[in-house]
């Protein structure tokens, strides 16, 4: 369970922000309303963290920069922007003048998928599985060709080792070399009992990402996940009829250490498998969720193939940072990701695909916010800028940070990350992903209230949010971090007007070439939330806390682990 003590803290700012909505005054009029939302407007404050902001934005999407893509003209023109503000700025760089930490990639194109097919199986069950209409399939290994032959197929459950919540579902089990079927998410989630792992809002340990891990460690051939559109929060489409192409890290063992095969089965597909052995996929979930349960073997083998081109990049993330005056040796971070989609050759009007907010935004919130600081006393603690290549690859340059970092994790104080900021003008509530996780949040909190905002959950934490951007990669090594931004409730528009901005973005412009900047953006918002991560950071870097993930996280025992470097 999570500390108990401390999360009230979070939840009366949102009870006392709903009470005011709802205290019986008498409605108001459209009249009295604007009267209302005018005296609120005269009454903003920190709407002015740094006016650069909009040039730093509008210069990092603007067309010159080709769309930000990795190992591209656009990437040397992007890194070369960052450098020469970070250097004006007088950021320290990590390597003499440069603030460039080199990262290796790879491209793994499956070039060809085989079917799947399945051996030994009643005469119900298909002996082959359609890619991209049945199953998709791919490898993470860094060869050419892979194979699975003949692999026995054994569903176990939600496929989640996790120690806190007393969990096990290989318990017992030896999978080397098999076939290794899952539901997707977490049994909080499946149950909506918020005494079982975090109830509603995902867990780690729901992410597909995870899955395949845990699948990895456990000696598995193949990892298949079942798909469900609700509890993965995405149809099948996404999942099916996206790129194939797939981007990692290059490491010395070529990923051998990760399961031949990874990819999903549609429920249709999962229903046949159960249907095998005289089941079905309620009935195996019930199991699934029981205390007492075992895996269960399938009764049939599986074979599929893989064959790949394979293409090595090179990349940067850019770092810089501020000494620490007093504790030098300790550090508080800022990130954000500078990359997005590059070219859409085939497109004959808009080639480009800018990422104004996506994220530019973001790029642009580091750079100010390193400006704001390099302007202030120096601080006790260093405080480091670091922005990140290839998120919208996979999280790869978080990643390869949290692998090599320049700084050490362990005497790493927490991380802020920025990711989409808010465009719309500004907020009154303050989103936290992943509310509930770290002790962070009260300091935020803190601060947001000095505002006259409110801090609330995201609205959708049973999607995962919080281990979707780039922090998600430190969260993994323990180090506490902090993701968030301006909600929906309006000044002056209220709720539902925000809330439709936030959703025309998503139809119209995410991850689309419309994606660009726009005269008409009111970054008022942003500038109050740039106050926000501003003071939740120099708070850090001027005073000696070590934030924590609250008792129960799945982060929190790594954390613990390394607390003796911070006495």
């Amino acid at each position: 369970m999570k500390n108990t003590l401390k999360q009230p803290v979070l939840w009366l700012t949102l009870a006392s922000a709903v009470a005011l909505t709802a205290c019986g005054k008498p409605a108001e009029s459209p009249q009295q309303v604007d009267s209302v939302a005018a005296n609120a407007a005269t009454e903003l404050v920190d709407t002015e963290f740094n006016p650069k902001l909009a040039e730093y934005i509008k210069t990092l999407s603007d067309d010159k920069f080709q769309g930000r893509a990795p190992a591209t003209k656009g990437e040397e023109l992007t890194v070369a922007y960052i450098e020469d503000n970070f250097r004006r700025i007088g950021l320290k760089g990590i390597d003499g003048d440069s603030y460039k930490q080199p990262v290796s990639l790879v491209q793994i194109d499956p070039k060809q998928v085989s079917a799947m097919t399945l051996t030994g199986g009643g005469e119900q069950l298909p002996t082959s599985l359609a890619y991209r209409d049945d199953m998709i399939a791919w490898t993470t290994q860094v060869v050419e060709d892979v194979e699975v032959v003949e692999s026995e197929m054994v569903f176990v459950g939600y496929g989640i080792v996790a120690p806190e919540y007393n969990w096990n579902d290989y318990e017992g089990l030896d999978v080397k070399g098999k076939t290794v079927v899952m539901f997707v998410n977490d049994p909080g989630y499946a149950t909506q009992n918020p005494e079982l792992f975090n109830g509603n809002a995902m867990t780690y340990y729901g992410r597909w990402t995870y899955k395949f891990e845990e699948a990895a460690r456990q000696g598995a051939a193949m990892a298949l996940i079942i798909h469900e559109t609700a509890p993965a929060s995405y149809g099948w489409g996404v999942v099916a009829h996206g790129s194939p192409i797939k981007f990692d890290l290059i490491k010395e063992n070529k990923n051998m250490d990760r399961a031949k095969v990874e990819g999903w089965v549609t429920a249709d597909t999962a229903a046949k498998l159960f249907a095998n052995i005289g089941t079905d996929i309620e009935s195996l979930r019930a199991q699934a969720l029981s205390g007492d349960f075992k895996p269960v073997s399938l009764n049939v083998k599986a074979s599929v193939s893989v064959n790949n081109n394979l293409r090595e990049l090179n990349s940067s993330n850019v770092v810089g940072y501020i000494e620490g005056s007093k504790y030098p040796d300790e550090y508080v971070l800022y990130m954000a990701h500078w990359d997005h989609l590059g070219m859409d050759f085939s497109n004959p009007t808009n080639k480009v695909f800018n990422g104004a907010q996506d994220n530019a935004s973001g790029t642009g919130a580091v750079i100010a916010l390193a400006e704001y600081f390099a302007q202030q006393p120096p601080p006790e603690r260093s405080i480091v800028f670091v922005l990140v290549t290839a998120e919208e690859r996979g999280l790869l340059g978080s990643a390869w940070y949290a692998e090599n970092p320049v700084f050490p994790l362990e005497k790493t104080v927490a991380a802020i990350n920025m990711d989409v900021m808010n465009v719309y003008g500004p907020m009154k509530d303050m989103v936290v992903v992943g509310l509930g996780n770290t002790d962070l949040e009260e300091i935020l909190v803190k601060y947001t209230e000095k505002q006259g905002r409110y801090a609330v959950k995201e609205p959708n934490p049973e999607a995962g949010i919080a281990y979707r951007s780039d922090h998600f990669s430190l969260s993994k090594k323990g180090v506490p971090i902090l993701y968030a931004k301006g909600g929906n409730d309006h000044y002056q528009h209220g709720a539902e007007w925000g809330a439709a901005k936030r959703a025309e973005y998503n139809t119209c412009c995410y991850h689309k070439v419309e994606d660009e900047w726009d005269d008409n953006w009111d970054l008022r918002g942003a500038q109050q939330d740039l106050f926000l991560y501003y003071r939740v950071g120099n708070e850090l870097a001027n005073g000696r806390q070590w934030p924590n993930w609250y008792q129960g996280n799945e982060f929190r025992a790594i954390r613990d682990a390394s607390a003796a470097t911070r006495q």
